[in-house]
């Protein structure tokens, strides 16, 4: 984890320095471990973090002062904002390969050919499509942006789809949160960063219903023709060998807002200004950016 991992580790030089195993606050527990006092604890009262650290469970304290250090980091010493992505219908569409049409059944040898880069299988039941452009986001999105995959799919299938957009763990590292991390709605308290700096782009707004004023909205990306957004009438992108990028650049016109986001934020007199800059005063979400 790089500089949130050195942050921690100062964190809980400071706590061990003035605690015992009788009066430390345990901040930091891993595999029921305190880290400060090394005595074996319980976490009841915190907020497991093993998609970060197998293991890894802070307090309510720990994480309110590691998103405020996390945030400083990234803010003052990158010049950088964290950026939630979905993943469904967002970055990528997928399907049953026994639910493709008639009319798509010729993809499955287009991937196993290896032909096609924007197609991938996954556990041998689904072929996945890559939304046009999701390379070239990814790649300028990093400059500006610490990222985090976030899925309601399940452990295995969320780590697959983001191998397959990132096998170098060049943009998401191992911040991927799936079903087993966040069984209910989405959530940012599972994001170890400050609201204030936390950009949020999904295609459904009631998946973070406390979280509307940090949300973009994208449109839903659909390339299959099992799917609701398609009918009888009208053959998918995928029956039709076509494509979104003909017709659009969803992905290109999220990034240009994105990158005006990150200006506005870091656009100031005084650097002692940034304390009070919220991306979510830019936002003024949830909203859908032109073009998206």
């Amino acid at each position: 984890m790089g500089e949130l991992g050195r942050s921690i580790d100062s964190e809980m030089m400071n706590e061990s320095s003035s605690s015992s195993g009788s009066n430390c606050s345990h901040l930091f527990v891993d595999h029921g471990i305190c880290l400060a006092c090394k005595t074996k604890v319980s976490c009841v009262e915190g907020q497991p973090f093993g998609y970060l650290f197998p293991g890894l469970c802070l307090s309510r304290e720990a994480v309110s002062v590691t998103k405020h250090l996390t945030t400083l980091i990234s803010v003052y010493g990158h010049r950088k904002l964290h950026l939630v992505l979905d993943l469904d219908r967002t970055l990528i569409h997928s399907m049953k390969t026994t639910n493709l049409t008639k009319a798509e059944k010729y993809l499955i040898k287009e991937e196993k050919s290896g032909s096609r880069k924007d197609l991938r299988t996954y556990d041998g039941r689904l072929i996945i499509k890559l939304r046009p452009f999701v390379e070239e986001f990814l790649k300028e999105a990093n400059k500006l942006f610490t990222m985090f995959a976030y899925t309601k799919g399940r452990s295995s299938y969320g780590h697959a789809v983001v191998r397959m957009i990132d096998p170098n763990k060049i943009y998401f590292g191992d911040r991927v949160i799936t079903r087993e991390e966040s069984p209910g709605t989405k959530t940012l308290d599972l994001v170890l960063a400050d609201e204030r700096g936390i950009v949020i782009v999904d295609d459904k707004l009631d998946a973070w219903p406390h979280h509307q004023r940090n949300l973009l909205e994208v449109t839903k990306y659909f390339y299959f023709r099992n799917d609701h957004k398609y009918t009888k009438s009208r053959p998918s992108y995928a029956e039709r060998k076509s494509d979104e990028s003909r017709s659009k650049r969803v992905l290109m016109n999220l990034l240009k807002f994105l990158k005006q986001v990150h200006n506005g934020f870091f656009t100031c007199g005084l650097e002692d200004e940034l304390d009070f800059k919220d991306v979510r005063c830019l936002i003024k979400g949830p909203f859908k950016p032109h073009g998206c």
